[in-house]
């Protein structure tokens, strides 16, 4: 999962913070991640719904 999202930032130029409250509404998110947290799965549903649509909406473009 950590993976994906900081392939995510580093594609559309995002800041974590940003992801992470756009994505589920937590700006340490992605900080957390990265120390180590577990989410949950709906957590995980959750930000793999994000990805997945911002993912497809920046192929229509």
């Amino acid at each position: 999962m950590l993976r994906r999202i900081e392939r995510h930032l580093r594609r559309f130029n995002v800041a974590p913070t940003r992801f992470g409250r756009d994505a589920a509404g937590d700006p340490r998110l992605v900080i957390d991640l990265r120390n180590g947290r577990e989410p949950g799965p709906r957590m995980v549903a959750r930000i793999t719904h994000f990805l997945d649509r911002r993912e497809a909406e920046s192929k229509m473009d």
